[in-house]
């Protein structure tokens, strides 16, 4: 009998999911199903103890739908790629594993590490993955000259193209095997790594997630979003980011929904529908770009001035950025709700970013990195393709002036302070005029406003950036 071996990574789902789907083709093949979790490798990644325990939480929840399958799940632990991939010989060779399948994983490391196992495994197990965590396959969408687009917009242009001769359909869960299911359910140790509960808002299991989705693409939810998605004191956001990171969701579920709610999602691209598809095409486009160019899983910046910057080493500054303490209520607001949810807003991803990449001038890369370790969506490509969008370091940087000013943004997009007030209570009584200002406020020696005077003058800042910047790109110019 043939034995199809199932390799799970980000991809912790039994809907949508095309290597277990191909791998179950076969009615007569037996499959096996192998998580292994390498806490030495999630560390040298980055990787949140939120989302860690959240993903050892949905695969609890796979070993037992698995059993019921007929499917017999196995789970191992070793510390990184190179004892994986030995664990995995190992493993094929023991259960006689004909056909390995797997969906892909985009960062450089993952890659390579696949090439490695299919190099090993040699004639005796065949390797084969698929192009399941974007909508588009990886090199498809490319220029005149046969290159991948540094631009997004021609880049979304070019994808909405070839997304109509698509076909998006979603794949079916696996049906039942002919075998009778499996008696002992697969235990999932603990692992051997940090974990945080994630908490009553990242409820477990695909229906969950799905339920979600559901809800969040009816018409009054898609409304509220196109006109409130960038105000973070209300709750219209799809909060959906959390189980697509981990795979729990496809991206093809995401658009399958939006399509059946609303054919014209692709038509008319001014409509309020069109606003949330265009993040998930965001996300498309920042793997492309990884894919494309693998520097960026090494730390690099897009741009090579960018190399040539002198990013200022001040750890009592980054400290401050951390906790909160900036002095500038709708950064610390910011920084807060991060460290106590594990998520952040979109648009206090990009203030608080710009905050420390422009006006404390501490390099981009200490940021991406502490946003790594505390995200439960932590997502390598978006994460850093965001950063270096602020900090004018990557794809689709406009002219490197952009320098978001932290007072001005608190007052456009929490102009109530509603947001601000939730997460520092410090600020509860100061008037309204004075909030995105407190420093200002003549009531503060008063009342002994238990709150930091600004850590940085933004408009001396922002001159200051401008000089840098011009510096290092002028010596980019001078070395070649």
């Amino acid at each position: 009998m043939k034995t199809n071996l199932v390799w799970l990574r980000n991809d912790l789902r039994l809907r949508d999911n095309a290597a277990l789907h191909f791998a179950c083709k076969d009615p007569y093949a037996q499959v096996l199903v192998v998580f292994i979790a390498t806490p030495q490798q999630w560390q040298k990644h980055d990787m949140s103890p939120r989302q860690a325990e959240f993903i050892r939480q949905h695969l609890c929840y796979l070993a037992a739908e698995f059993a019921k399958l007929g499917i017999t799940m196995h789970y191992h632990q070793c510390e990184d790629f190179t004892d994986q991939l030995d664990w995995l010989a190992a493993f094929c060779q023991f259960e006689q594993v004909d056909h390995i399948f797997y969906n892909y994983q985009y960062e450089f490391n993952e890659r390579e590490r696949d090439r490695q196992l299919a190099r090993r495994l040699g004639n005796k197990t065949l390797c084969q993955g698929f192009d399941d965590g974007v909508l588009m396959p990886l090199y498809s969408i490319n220029n005149s000259n046969q290159q991948m687009y540094k631009v997004y917009t021609p880049f979304r242009n070019a994808f909405l193209r070839r997304l109509e001769e698509q076909d998006l359909a979603c794949l079916p869960p696996p049906a039942p095997r002919a075998r009778a299911a499996v008696d002992k359910i697969c235990t999932i140790t603990p692992f051997d790594y940090p974990t945080i509960v994630p908490g009553q808002d990242y409820p477990v299991g695909e229906e969950a997630a799905l339920s979600r989705l559901r809800t969040f693409c009816h018409e009054q939810h898609l409304l509220n979003y196109h006109y409130g998605c960038d105000i973070p004191a209300l709750e219209v956001t799809s909060r959906l980011s959390a189980w697509l990171a981990i795979g729990v969701l496809s991206p093809r579920q995401c658009y399958q929904q939006l399509y059946q709610q609303f054919l014209h999602v692709l038509t008319f691209r001014q409509s309020f529908v069109f606003t949330w598809f265009n993040k998930l095409i965001w996300r498309d486009f920042y793997r492309h770009i990884m894919a494309a160019w693998p520097a960026l899983c090494r730390n690099q910046p897009f741009l090579s001035w960018a190399r040539y910057v002198d990013w200022q080493q001040n750890d009592n500054l980054f400290d401050a950025w951390c906790s909160g303490l900036t002095g500038y209520p709708i950064v610390d607001a910011a920084m807060r709700q991060l460290v106590n949810t594990g998520w952040i807003h979109n648009r206090l991803r990009m203030i608080s970013a710009s905050f420390l990449v422009k006006d404390l001038l501490i390099d981009w890369r200490r940021g991406e990195r502490y946003f790594m370790l505390q995200l439960i969506d932590s997502d390598l490509a978006a994460n850093n393709g965001g950063w270096q969008w602020v900090a004018s370091t990557g794809t689709d940087a406009a002219p490197y002036f952009r320098v978001f000013n932290p007072t001005t943004q608190g007052k456009r997009f929490d102009p109530g302070g509603a947001f601000i007030r939730r997460w520092l209570p410090e600020l509860r009584r100061v008037p309204d005029i004075y909030l995105h200002q407190p420093n200002l406020w003549p009531g503060a020696q008063h009342t002994g406003l238990d709150y930091p005077q600004p850590i940085v003058d933004h408009n001396k800042a922002r001159a200051r950036v401008l000089d840098v910047y011009a510096a290092a790109k002028a010596r980019c110019m001078a070395s070649r």
